[in-house]
């Protein structure tokens, strides 16, 4: 090889050289990050979150334009913490997998870490009699599914899974509302399961355990208690109201659905016998609930 040879190939390789550096190194394909907003339709005690609550979000990959199943680990992400104080944030980055392949998103509250997602165990509490009692035995799901890559907020809504009872004591024939106001009065929902699993894929909920009672809270006007939705059998022991000492029973059936606040308007009457305490109509059901306790 002669001299002018070696002198032209070094001259490329220069100008190969140059012209990389004038190009610079080939940027990685930039990844899209996920933002994420809860709308919420529901909460037992508010209808918005609070500063402190926490969720769990889980993202489940496609393959191709087939959904995944979730699963309590493997998913694109799981169980992600995200906590609320004027907005949400997670405990870390979340980011599409590219640009075109979908994702469904599972978020539920409050937060927990699910040894299983089909069966994960839940408990209202059967003294509710608090606020903060009350507030925990909520249970609030959703989800959004095949949601396409976007630099957009990605909205989540959530719903109540369990049942809320609200009870509402009013003065019949022998009392007034200043009699009733001052009388000692305490509320129970009887013959009800506490325990329960739930699904975070489908958002159902199935009761388990034995049945006990539900100490609902007292907010002044009204009584609220958090149900596991599931049906009381015919002739069971449904409320028991208790006035200055004395306890008077409704024997009555009733079904508890998910996502519902059933409204019972107590009226108390005083007979030969003691108390009279009839059940107005469950809210938009249409149906008369009434019945008597002895």
């Amino acid at each position: 090889m002669n001299t002018k040879t070696i002198l032209c190939g070094l001259a490329l390789a220069a100008l190969a050289v140059s012209c990389a550096r004038e190009e610079g190194p080939v940027a990685p394909e930039e990844r899209v990050p996920i933002k994420l907003s809860l709308d919420l339709n529901t909460k037992v005690t508010d209808t918005y979150f609070e500063s402190g609550d926490a969720v769990g979000i889980y993202v489940v990959g496609y393959n191709g334009s087939n959904p995944g199943s979730l699963a309590a680990s493997g998913n694109l992400y799981d169980n992600v913490k995200y906590s609320y104080t004027t907005s949400w944030t997670g405990e870390q980055v979340l980011y599409w997998p590219d640009k075109t392949t979908p994702a469904d998103f599972y978020a539920y509250y409050p937060y927990g870490t699910p040894g299983s997602v089909t069966a994960y165990p839940f408990a209202v509490s059967s003294d509710q009699s608090t606020a903060s009692a009350y507030k925990a035995s909520d249970f609030v799901w959703g989800t959004a599914q095949g949601i396409a890559p976007t630099s957009s907020v990605v909205n989540i809504p959530t719903g109540h899974i369990m049942s809320n009872a609200v009870l509402f004591i009013k003065p019949g024939d022998g009392f007034t509302a200043e009699s009733l106001a001052s009388a000692t009065v305490s509320v129970e929902i009887r013959n009800v399961m506490t325990n329960a699993y739930i699904n975070l894929a489908s958002g159902t909920v199935t009761p388990t355990g034995s049945a006990s009672g539900v100490t609902p809270y007292n907010e002044g006007t009204r009584y609220r208690a958090v149900i596991v939705p599931q049906t009381v059998a015919a002739g069971s022991d449904l409320i028991t109201v208790t006035v200055n000492g004395t306890a008077y029973t409704l024997k009555k059936g009733f079904t508890f659905v998910s996502g519902k606040q059933h409204t019972f308007t107590v009226t108390v009457n005083k007979t030969g016998s003691g108390i009279n305490i009839g059940i107005g109509d469950w809210e938009n059901d249409g149906t008369d609930n009434g019945g008597d306790a002895e």
